[in-house]
């Protein structure tokens, strides 16, 4: 194994950068004085992967929500299940299926080489059969039709749904019912040797931890056969949206809403100054400091679930702004005039001052959290970054780049509006 130990001196922090020969990549990062340890095994494999490569180089499709599926299988065994493993060592389990990878985690305070020698052996190890697949059918179609009672979710799952013509990031994380009856045992293996390929994942570790003890449960417990990255197909959405204005009736007391501003792409992923740069401006536009917050809350319009976010991932892109209110299109209203003022007036040099320092600072914060190291080290390495890469890159962020980034950004023409109403 290549042992790398990158040092960032400012931040006075350092981690430990580690290529396994199967390709597998492993960054801990050791925390002196944390009593606590976190560890996610992820692979680059999300719910908007419904093509899987082949060595032809064309792509086979597969049903929506097989990656979601995927990660409920993996935890079975012929015998014991890892979390039943884990709850014998005391520590705390969980996984995760996103739009763009899945992550399988533990956090502990002790029996750390044990804990790590579970997480690594049970997802080497898949145990698929047709039987167990088909109970795990009805499960998880069960949690699908949950899911379309849940306000937060139905909200945003409805404004993708108009805002994507082609961007699998429109359907739902766990699929379909009819999806997921097409998943066999078989395709399950298929999906699992193609992206769980040792070179398509990471390992990332942070806390009370030593080089050393990894090093030894890696070397015993990581295969020495890998792969490659996986080579996502590009996908070609048209810049406009289905429509602007989307409303569904559950049972809610107040509306929620979600405002939405689908981006252009040049290129498949944006940069990390672009992420960086979008996030500033939205704290900038809506942070709890701002005016628009202030007047929204004034108005009545908004309470505390108000919240924004720049939503980005392979081939897709978009600003969002939700929460619950009596009149979310009074609240759309005056977010489209607070971004037409800024585009015209400008950015004040006083407020970007201020909320840089901010969310520095806050970027410096994280660095105390394990929980936030790990996943950071995991989405960093996904995007061909380093963790210490943001912080480099965060500098280089000027007011006027945020007004030439804002000319071109959250324009009306591609926004759309997705509601929740109350069943009267």
């Amino acid at each position: 194994m290549k042992i790398e130990e990158i040092r960032n001196e400012h931040l006075d922090e350092v981690y430990y950068d580690i290529t396994h020969p199967s390709g597998l990549k492993i960054l801990v990062m050791p925390k002196s004085g944390y009593s606590g340890t976190y560890a996610i095994f992820a692979t680059k494999y999300g719910s908007i992967d419904t093509l899987i490569p082949q060595k032809d180089g064309s792509y086979k499709s597969i049903p929506e929500g097989t990656a979601h599926f995927l990660e409920h299988k993996l935890f079975e065994s012929e015998d014991l299940d890892a979390f039943e493993r884990f709850a014998k060592t005391g520590a705390s389990a969980n996984a995760y299926t996103s739009f763009d990878r899945t992550g399988y985690l533990f956090s502990c305070t002790g029996n750390f080489k044990q804990n790590l020698e579970i997480l690594l052996d049970f997802v080497q190890h898949p145990y698929f059969t047709q039987q167990t697949v088909e109970k795990e059918q009805g499960i998880i179609g069960q949690e699908i039709m949950m899911y379309k009672d849940v306000p937060d979710w139905e909200v945003m799952f409805n404004l993708f749904r108009e805002m994507y013509h082609e961007h699998p990031v429109r359907i739902d994380i766990a699929g379909t019912c009819e999806s997921i009856a097409e998943i066999s045992a078989d395709m399950l293996y298929d999906c699992y040797n193609s992206f769980y390929n040792l070179g398509n994942m990471v390992l990332a570790i942070a806390g009370n931890v030593n080089i050393d003890d990894i090093t030894e449960v890696i070397e015993s417990s990581v295969k020495t056969d890998g792969g490659e990255k996986i080579k996502r197909k590009n996908i070609d959405e048209p810049r406009e949206v289905k429509s602007h204005y989307v409303e569904e009736k559950l049972s809610v007391c107040t509306p929620q809403f979600m405002l939405g501003f689908k981006e252009a792409h040049a290129n498949p992923e944006v940069s990390a100054k672009h992420a960086l740069a979008m996030d500033m401006l939205l704290d900038i536009i809506a942070g709890q400091s701002s005016a628009l917050y202030k007047r929204l809350l004034e108005k009545g319009l908004i309470n505390t679930s108000f919240s924004y976010e720049y939503f980005t991932g392979f081939c897709y892109s978009a600003v969002l702004f939700g929460g619950e209110s009596s009149d979310p299109k009074a609240v759309e209203e005056e977010i489209k005039k607070e971004i037409a003022s800024l585009k015209a007036n400008g950015i004040d040099r006083k407020i970007f001052s201020r909320t840089q320092k901010k969310l520095y600072g806050r970027m410096i914060m994280g660095l105390n959290d394990i929980d936030e190291i790990a996943n950071n080290m995991v989405l960093s390495y996904f995007d061909g970054e380093d963790i210490f890469t943001d912080f480099e890159v965060y500098k280089t962020i000027t007011p006027e780049y945020l007004e030439e980034l804002l000319k071109n950004s959250m324009e009306n023409e591609y926004s759309v509006l997705s509601v929740i109403l109350p069943i009267e």
